[in-house]
């Protein structure tokens, strides 16, 4: 089968399954495993060129909607014909399908479930490493600065938090991301905030601690960054995501209690 992935998230699943060596073509933003880096590109994912993908002959095309404004190329595949399947996660259960349905596609169904049960297992691992604490810490993941703009309630991060035993700062907001006031950042008082921005390669978690806004991540200095590849990405990569949000959680509970 010749595959194509039209997204960083979707090359890591297609990776895990054991089914890289499908790969003639990925996005611009694809960048793990280094093997990839060798593949021919098809352009960002907002502008993929619909030439180049039919050019490499794919039998599948591994789409997504995670970036809004996606919808033309998933379109534009639809309008030439070009074979493809769409993932749209939301929570943290649809990235696990999402993985065990690719594998289905690929024809790899057992080695989906085994991705899927060492996500979990990994997630379980790093929740047994935290204290307990008095109420669950409140974390919000900052996909960009300027203006400030967090995963809200329909995004796989409140699950991942939720697995962690925390909980997503902004959990009250029916939305995937938005826009943020500061008013909204001060009503839901965040302890910990991940500068985990999209796209950018040099995180600067000095920009939100120079903020002047009252909440206890910025009053305790918990600010961190940590990449948009392990928490950004829909696909077996937020498994290690947890693992390093665990360990930023673990760093400095007295922000918000801890039962011992």
């Amino acid at each position: 089968m010749r595959l194509i992935s039209l997204t960083a998230s979707n090359t890591e699943i297609v990776w895990a399954l054991g089914c890289l060596d499908r790969l003639v073509g990925v996005d611009d933003h694809s960048d793990f495993p280094a093997q990839v880096r060798q593949l021919p590109r098809v352009g960002p994912d907002l502008r993929v060129d619909l030439d180049a993908v039919e050019r490499l002959r794919p039998d599948l095309v591994l789409a997504s909607l995670s970036v809004p404004g996606m919808e033309r190329v998933v379109q534009g595949l639809a309008e030439r014909g070009i074979p493809h399947e769409v993932l749209d996660p939301e929570s943290l259960q649809d990235v696990y399908a999402d993985i065990e349905r690719v594998a289905g596609w690929l024809e790899v169904p057992r080695q989906g479930e085994h991705v899927v049960r060492a996500m979990r297992r990994m997630i379980a691992q790093a929740r047994g490493s935290l204290p307990r604490w008095v109420r669950p810490p409140r974390v919000m993941v900052e996909w960009w600065p300027r203006p400030m703009i967090a995963a809200g309630r329909r995004s796989w991060v409140t699950g991942l938090l939720e697995a962690l035993g925390a909980e997503n700062a902004f959990a009250h907001l029916d939305v995937r991301s938005k826009p943020l006031t500061p008013q909204e950042v001060e009503a839901a008082a965040p302890d910990l905030i991940t500068v985990s921005w999209c796209g950018v390669r040099k995180l600067r978690p000095e920009v939100a601690l120079k903020r002047e806004l009252d909440v206890p991540a910025l009053r305790y200095r918990q600010v961190f960054p940590l990449e948009e590849a392990y928490l950004g990405r829909p696909g077996p990569r937020l498994a290690e995501g947890a693992r390093r949000l665990a360990e930023l959680l673990a760093r400095s509970p007295y922000a918000w209690g801890v039962s011992r």
